[in-house]
């Protein structure tokens, strides 16, 4: 039961990202404006988009979990700071909370890194 709540858990927090990245490649230009209006460099969509699609897999499948699970920790408290942090706006202090509460999320997977369901797991090979 525990891999399977493990596996679920790391398909649902790493959903939000993909769709994220999906959302941004249709809307490339929409989103880079969006950008540069805090005064980031629309370039950085590139990177971001990557990052957005690269580490979700690797967290599903359990490659390198943990390592992809601290960079999105960072990632979504760098943009949390950088896009959400206009409180007197109430949507924009849920998205805030909802990056934090992500980044938990990720240290989560960061301290306890997958169950048995995942890429990196060492095999038990019974020697006969």
């Amino acid at each position: 039961m525990a891999n399977i709540l493990d596996l679920v858990g790391r398909v649902l927090i790493s959903s939000l990202f993909l769709i994220s990245a999906y959302n941004k490649v249709l809307s490339l230009d929409g989103t880079m404006g969006w950008m540069e209006g805090y005064g980031v460099p629309g370039f950085l969509l590139y990177p971001a988009i990557a990052l957005e699609i690269i580490l979700p897999l690797f967290i599903i499948i359990g490659y390198r979990a943990r390592l992809s699970a601290g960079l999105l920790a960072i990632f979504c408290l760098i943009t949390a700071f950088i896009f959400h942090f206009d409180f007197s706006d109430q949507i924009q202090k849920i998205l805030f909370l909802k990056n934090i509460g992500l980044a938990g999320g990720f240290l989560f997977i960061v301290a306890n890194g997958t169950k048995d369901w995942s890429v990196d797991k060492k095999k038990k090979y019974v020697r006969l």
